[in-house]
């Protein structure tokens, strides 16, 4: 397991994508992942803290919601960055689960973070090893700093060339500040989802 972890950190620092290596206990099965320290967004003072918490998470596109431990890869499916769900998708457009603030854009375009005004914190990694693409099949409709409402557009890909050329389409939706908040979840079930409509994961905190 640790040695997955550590083939896909390095493969991270190979493509010039910053990233915090979390604290990973073989005990408990739980990473401790920040993605203000993975994108190297904020600094620690700037972070909002909102009370009350209670944020609904809806499907990044047309296609089968499935639970994070079905995900072919055990950086997500053992929940090393954070709890979550995916879809695999069967539209061409990949939109925000959440409103938010664009926090970071992967060079690759392959990957979104979205800071909500309550302050939880998602990644959108879309697809599997995607990352090895180099952007190619990847068109992003936002840029670092631009503020999206839930559903809107995110990227639009070329998804017979993902298919072709990654091991997977299925995408991940992380929160990945959950181990500081002390989150709730609630999945909401597998199934097939609208993008934009069908809420997958709520996220909430008293």
């Amino acid at each position: 397991m640790i040695k997955d972890f550590a083939n896909w950190a390095l493969k991270k620092s190979q493509i010039g994508i910053p990233f915090v290596v979390p604290f990973y206990s073989v005990q408990n099965k739980k990473g401790v992942f920040n993605m203000g320290l993975f994108f190297n967004k904020k600094k620690k003072e700037e972070v909002v803290e909102v009370a009350g918490v209670n944020e609904a998470l809806v499907a990044i596109a047309d296609g089968k919601i499935l639970p994070i431990n079905e995900v072919p890869d055990p950086v997500f499916a053992e929940k090393m960055m954070g709890e979550g769900f995916a879809v695999e998708p069967t539209s061409d457009v990949i939109v925000a689960p959440i409103g938010g603030t664009l926090v970071q854009v992967a060079d690759t375009l392959h990957a979104y973070g979205i800071q909500a005004e309550s302050g939880v914190e998602v990644l959108i990694h879309v697809g599997l090893d995607t990352v090895a693409l180099q952007g190619k099949g990847f068109d992003a409709q936002v840029k670092v700093g631009d503020v999206v409402k839930k559903g809107g557009p995110l990227v639009k890909i070329d998804r017979e060339f993902l298919i072709a050329n990654a091991p997977s389409i299925i995408t991940p939706v992380i929160v990945t500040n959950g181990n500081i908040e002390s989150y709730n979840y609630d999945f909401k079930g597998s199934g097939e989802a609208v993008a934009g409509e069908t809420v997958a994961m709520v996220v909430s905190k008293a």
